[in-house]
């Protein structure tokens, strides 16, 4: 089978995230990394990109050079990764979509519910994928939780607990450090830090697993450190579509903590936990029953986890394979519309502009909440009301 020809903008040297998206693109051969715009700086990006072994006529020094680059071209890319800073994603994003490419935005999609509707608009007008990186839904067992619920294992789910807290942030000393500044610079992050940074995974997780999605919500906020502008802690109470009543805490002050992302989800029949830092066992108490710890890659479990799961039971799965069920996902959506054909349905559980926009919906809807002490407001987007 012929490998899908892949692009990125931004991921360059030194960033955080563009290692696991390489990865995580390249893990399953169905992606060949052909074109690039990694770097704010024109050469430097041109210099790693072919450092990659990019070839130097689709090494490009900014992301315009590139759409246009590789509009013109019959061996054009056929999805783009965009993984810049967050206030760049939708001129990108759009930019690519609107010239026909299938596209993976990093988290945030947007900056504002306006700029996320117009995406979603623009991708459907387009008949393009566009997709966002909440990548850890591609974890095998958090796909199984899914499956569980889906099937009715937990009856009518009563109530979620996410949490992703870290303590990285907690050092004063850090306050000007550049790469820690810009998270609570309003000019840079947008409306919100740690929870639209961190909090809007455990968010998009509890819609994921459940099945349901948030409608209400009341957000409490903290800056504990006086110097910033923007929250570092944050809880916020909300409600679902389907009746669960949902609970979230995102810290980036939690000193001890390293990743902190986990669910718990409870229902009728019994209750679910999950902690990304040890994401090969999944906790499930049947109610009145004893709690049984199951194993991924190991038997009985779902055909989602299966086909998520990568390497033989007992050993560590992480991150990067996550992103490569996403991409995995991706391909088979791609290859699937060149064919003219009907997807393998499990595929299409990648996370999609639409939640893309409902997270952006959060953020705005939590920002004003926290600012008029916690009052209940509409979290939903306009154009999903």
């Amino acid at each position: 089978m012929d490998k899908l020809n892949w692009g990125m903008v931004g991921g360059g040297k030194g960033s955080q995230i563009g290692p696991a998206h390489r990865l995580g693109a390249l893990t399953d051969g169905n992606f060949a990394f052909v074109a690039g715009a990694l770097d704010h700086d024109p050469e430097a990006g041109r210099a790693y990109a072919q450092d990659l072994g990019i070839a130097p006529d689709r090494a490009y020094g900014d992301w315009r050079e590139m759409l246009a680059g590789e509009a013109a071209r019959a061996d054009r890319i056929d999805l783009v990764t965009v993984a810049t800073p967050n206030a760049t994603h939708y001129e990108i994003a759009k930019g690519f979509l609107e010239a026909g490419f299938h596209v993976l935005c990093e988290k945030p999609m947007t900056m504002t519910v306006e700029e996320g509707e117009d995406i979603v608009r623009t991708a459907s007008a387009a008949g393009k994928i566009c997709a966002v990186n909440y990548g850890y839904s591609g974890y095998a067992l958090v796909r199984h939780m899914r499956a569980m619920v889906a099937r009715g294992d937990l009856g009518a789910v009563r109530l979620v607990v996410a949490a992703f807290s870290h303590g990285h942030h907690a050092d004063a000393a850090d306050a000007d450090n550049p790469r820690v500044r810009w998270r609570y610079d309003p000019a840079q992050a947008g409306a919100s830090a740690q929870f639209a940074d961190c909090g809007i995974h455990a968010l998009h997780m509890a819609s994921f697993v459940t099945g349901q999605e948030v409608t209400r919500l009341s957000a409490d906020f903290a800056s504990t450190l006086p110097s910033r502008v923007l929250e570092d802690d944050a809880m916020v109470n909300f409600r679902m579509d389907g009746g669960a009543v949902g609970r979230l805490w995102t810290s980036s002050v939690a000193i001890g903590r390293q990743h902190g992302l986990e669910i718990q989800v409870f229902g009728e029949k019994g209750g679910l936990r999950w902690a990304q830092e040890q994401p090969n066992q999944l906790f499930w108490t049947p109610l009145n029953g004893r709690t049984e710890v199951m194993e991924r890659g190991g038997p009985g479990l779902s055909p989602e986890a299966d086909r998520a799961s990568r390497v033989t039971v007992g050993h560590a799965e992480g991150m990067p394979l996550a992103f490569a069920n996403i991409y995995v996902d991706l391909a088979e959506v791609i290859r699937a519309q060149k064919a003219d054909r009907t997807p393998d349905p499990a595929a299409l559980h990648y996370p999609k502009a639409q939640d893309g926009l409902r997270s952006m919906a959060a953020v705005h809807g939590a920002v004003a909440s926290a600012r008029d002490q916690g009052v209940w407001v509409d979290a939903r987007p306009p154009m999903f009301r």
